[in-house]
């Protein structure tokens, strides 16, 4: 996600810059054009205008691969999470030769216990609790209908299709919990389905499966 938002600010650097090119060109040509001086059957300004915009496409175009290729990034996890999207919550299953365990999670309305702040019909009652610097895959499957896992503060989104097993890959270099919602029309209830990660040290996390096998 910190590369999605270092390459928006790229392109919008070259966004502004073409702003700012074109409105200076049609400016010209407006106060030219009331002195009869423009003229548009010049080769190399045809020639410009044709290379111009194709080296601006190749600037945007392999910094736009080189995320396409970081995202689909499959490296040996540390840690398997298999998602699974119901009508209408979602199930989670750690399926690690040392570590199994599965658990549903609701959407609440009231505060859980913990010290982050609840965000109304955005918290469950079972968060996802994960270990910051680890590599975790996520394998992402739908029991029923279409469903759709997106965590936007962490650049995921992923579909949830009957009978396919996607994948992705994540790393948080940073403690916190992040919010998302299903993000596929899965039925009357798809609002009641919202994504609660929280991502902590590693010290804690072996705490908290400590306290699960106990």
């Amino acid at each position: 996600m910190e590369i999605i938002n270092y390459f928006h600010d790229y392109i919008m650097l070259i966004l502004l810059f073409i702003l700012v090119f074109v409105s200076y060109l049609f400016i010209w040509i407006l106060f030219t054009l009331k002195q009869d001086k423009v003229t548009f059957d010049s080769h190399r300004l045809e020639f410009i205008w044709t290379i111009f915009p194709m080296v601006i496409l190749l600037f945007i175009a392999f910094p736009s691969l080189y995320l396409l290729y970081l995202i689909e990034e499959f490296s040996s996890p540390s840690l398997r999470v298999k998602v699974v999207g119901h009508q209408w919550y979602w199930e989670y299953q750690f399926t690690n030769s040392w570590f199994n365990h599965a658990f549903d999670s609701y959407i609440v309305y009231s505060k859980p216990s913990g010290s982050f702040a609840l965000f109304y019909a955005l918290d469950v009652d079972n968060r996802l609790v994960l270990p910051t610097l680890s590599s975790i895959l996520f394998l992402v499957t739908s029991a029923d209908v279409l469903h759709s896992w997106t965590v936007p503060a962490l650049g995921i989104k992923v579909d949830a299709c009957p009978g396919r097993l996607n994948y992705l890959s994540s790393f948080s270099s940073y403690s916190g919990v992040y919010y998302g919602q299903c993000s596929e029309i899965c039925g009357s209830n798809h609002r009641l389905m919202p994504i609660v990660l929280e991502f902590v040290p590693i010290e804690s996390y072996l705490g908290y499966i400590s306290s699960i096998l106990n």
